[in-house]
């Protein structure tokens, strides 16, 4: 086991572990930490607690320092100046001709960076955009390519169920969702309807996407012969979230009559398989 402390950074849901050395911290404290783009000013999201070691990513780094109160002035000055860096870098984006779409920039705590996020169809020869940056702000530019679940994270929107997108709120990595997932859950394959703000497959269609895994398999196939407390029948159609299905029953006259029964009811000679469920059009996030 291992002390450490959860640190959220700007634009990030993401907790990433650092120890702490011996200090106590509370949730909401201000540090100033060491990460791969540089020294950065985070705030601490889980106090001092004890995580089993494969919960760790090593090496686990160390917080520098607890963020005094010159500390968070000189974050909040840096989250000032991101409106004006944003203007400049999109003048010198269109005076440079080139197709691409700025979603964020930032400093670095220390002021010794520029990071630049940006969206584009293809691959782009910023060089000469980075020269001219680099000639107005006298310090390092980085620029990253981001995908549009990227975009939408870092920029936040709403959804179509009405509140915050999940990858704006809790999710902190991007899961496969696939389209598969539509088809077990019996919703409309409709691009508009199943589709977030960044115009990629709902995250959220992974949330129950288990359930219908399990109760699938469970249930019978359509066309397949059960056995029923009315005889055996041909099976019409499942209900995954009421676990009922419908069966056309031969009643004793030769009528055929359509009943729904309780899953429990069905003796299915055959059940569902979710490997025959087609998931060509399958889409993941990169």
């Amino acid at each position: 086991m291992a002390i450490v402390i959860g640190v959220r950074f700007r634009n990030s849901g993401k907790v990433y572990f650092f120890s702490p050395k011996d200090i106590n911290y509370c949730e909401g404290d201000g540090v100033i930490t060491e990460t791969v783009r540089g020294v950065e000013y985070g705030t601490v999201a889980m106090a001092n607690k004890e995580v089993p070691q494969k919960e760790i990513v090593a090496p686990l780094k160390e917080v520098l320092r607890k963020a005094t109160e010159e500390d968070t002035k000189q974050n909040l000055e840096n989250l000032n100046r991101r409106e004006g860096l944003l203007k400049t870098v999109n003048e010198k984006v269109c005076a440079h001709n080139l197709s691409m779409k700025i979603v964020d920039a930032e400093y670095t705590f220390d002021r010794n960076k520029i990071m630049i996020y940006f969206t584009a169809e293809g691959r782009i020869d910023f060089r000469e955009l980075v020269k001219d940056l680099a000639s107005i702000f006298h310090m390092r530019i980085e620029l990253r390519q981001i995908y549009e679940r990227d975009d939408i994270k870092m920029r936040g929107a709403l959804a179509i169920c009405g509140r915050p997108c999940c990858c704006t709120t809790h999710l902190q990595d991007f899961e496969k969702v696939s389209i598969k997932m539509a088809k077990l859950q019996g919703l409309s394959l409709n691009p508009t309807k199943i589709s977030g703000c960044c115009g990629k497959l709902m995250c959220c269609l992974k949330y129950e996407n288990d359930y219908y895994n399990q109760t699938y398999r469970k249930m019978p196939k359509v066309n397949s012969t059960a056995a029923t407390p009315d005889g055996e029948g041909i099976v019409v159609s499942n209900d995954i979230l009421r676990l009922e299905v419908k069966v056309r029953v031969t009643m004793p006259d030769g009528t055929a009559d359509i009943k729904t029964y309780p899953l429990a009811k069905i003796n299915a000679k055959e059940v569902q398989s979710v490997e025959e469920v087609d998931d060509s059009e399958m889409e993941t996030e990169t």
